[in-house]
């Protein structure tokens, strides 16, 4: 069984190679860049706000409306919460993020219940919103309706707080298998390599940025 999650997906669709080498043979490791790092110390600061009532630092006060408005919204709150689901023969299951048969494993910056109504929250730190893919949030509102069984429909957003961005869905419980099989075609794809062994990798503009430096393709970036 294939373990998966929307980046994993995502950088298989970008480059089977890059995929395998980091997925599969585990012979290289991404450790991320300063991008990646910025992302994260953003993330920790909302959080932090929401969770613990930290006051947001000094260099990140931009996201503070934003987090603010959000924290505003009565429910209950749950940050960088861990969501797992698990496939059997009588469908979909939420289930822990490390089982051993968590098919498919994702992590929502916010979510917030409040009785059959649910917000879900995903910052990106991204100058832009141009390529926003709301596909993530179908994923994310699936397995809440699994976990969280009482809602009914889930408001969800890409917060784009660096350019004040924020693409929007509402997605509806009866709806909740479709959303968890919006990377189905995807899916077959990479099952399709698995079996095979043929990883072919694909040229692009992030080439350069590639931690697969021994890809025929790797052009260090200058």
């Amino acid at each position: 069984m294939i373990t998966w999650s929307y980046s994993s997906i995502k950088t298989f669709d970008q480059c089977p190679k890059k995929y395998y080498h980091l997925k599969v043979a585990k012979d290289v490791k991404d450790s991320g860049s300063d991008a990646t790092v910025y992302g994260q110390e953003v993330h920790k600061a909302a959080e932090d706000y929401i969770k613990f009532g930290t006051p947001i630092p000094a260099k990140f006060k931009f996201i503070e409306p934003t987090v603010a408005s959000l924290n505003n919204i009565p429910g209950e709150k749950h940050t960088e919460i861990r969501l797992g689901i698990k496939k059997t023969d009588a469908g979909y299951e939420p289930c822990g993020f490390f089982d051993k048969d968590v098919w498919w494993r994702g992590i929502a910056d916010l979510l917030i219940v409040d009785r059959g109504r649910g917000w879900l929250v995903d910052y990106k730190t991204s100058k832009s919103a141009k390529y926003a893919d709301t596909m993530q949030l179908d994923l994310l509102a699936g397995a809440a309706f699994l976990h969280f069984p009482q809602l009914k429909r889930i408001k969800s957003a890409l917060a784009y707080v660096v350019c004040e961005a924020f693409p929007k869905k509402t997605h509806d419980a009866a709806k909740r298998d479709a959303y968890i099989e919006v990377f189905s075609d995807e899916l077959e794809r990479l099952a399709g390599a698995h079996e095979s062994g043929v990883w072919n990798a694909k040229t692009g503009p992030l080439c350069g940025w590639c931690p697969v430096t021994s890809c025929e393709h790797y052009n260090r970036r200058r």
